[in-house]
C-alpha cells in the first residue's frame, strides 16, 4: 500500500519517525503518543496540510514523500466500515478527545501497523495512520522524497 506525507525538508529524513505527533497533540492521538499521518493519494496529503497552513505565504521548504507499506489492501472496505462504527456522530468536531483516544489505545495495543481513519478535510476520503512501534514498522519503504510547491493560487 502506497502512502503519503507532505512535510518540511528539514523532517524529510524522520518523515516516519511519529516524533512530531509525539510532540504536539493532533485528531487521533495525545501529545507524548508517537504516530505517523499519511494520506492515501499525494493530493489528499496536500489538503491535510494546507488547512493547517498560515494563508499569507505559500511555504516554501516542503517535499512530499512517498512510501510502501508492508500492508495487503484486500480488506480496506471492510476496515473502513469497522472504523465509520466505531466513530462518534461528532467526530468530526475539533480537539475530539474520544478520537484521540481511539488512536493511543491502537498505538498501545501494537495489534496493526496501520490504521484507516475518515479524512475531516476531504469528506470521503482516507487517512492511513502508522504506528512507529509496531514491530513491521521498520519494513516502510520510503520509495520517493521530491520537492513540492504548493500553487500560489491557493494563497490569494
Amino acid at each position: 500500500m502506497r502512502v503519503w506525507r507532505l512535510v518540511r525538508e528539514r523532517h524529510a529524513t524522520t518523515a516516519f519517525s511519529g516524533e512530531g505527533a509525539r510532540l504536539f497533540s493532533g485528531r487521533w492521538n495525545s501529545a507524548g503518543t508517537s504516530m505517523v499521518y499519511t494520506s492515501l493519494s499525494l493530493s489528499l496529503a496536500v489538503v491535510e496540510v494546507f488547512v493547517h497552513l498560515n494563508k499569507s505565504q505559500a511555504p516554501d521548504d516542503m517535499v512530499s514523500v512517498a512510501a510502501d507499506l508492508p500492508i495487503d489492501a484486500t480488506y480496506m472496505e471492510e476496515e473502513k466500515t469497522a472504523m465509520l462504527l466505531r466513530l462518534p456522530s461528532d467526530w468530526r468536531r475539533e480537539g475530539h478527545r474520544e478520537l484521540q483516544q481511539i488512536g493511543d489505545d491502537w498505538i498501545a495495543s501494537k495489534q496493526s501497523l496501520h490504521l484507516l481513519v475518515p479524512s475531516v478535510a476531504v469528506r470521503g476520503e482516507w487517512n492511513v495512520l502508522i504506528n512507529p512501534l509496531h514491530p513491521d514498522a521498520k519494513k516502510t519503504s520510503i520509495v520517493a522524497t521530491e520537492p513540492f510547491h504548493f500553487d500560489e493560487r491557493m494563497f490569494k
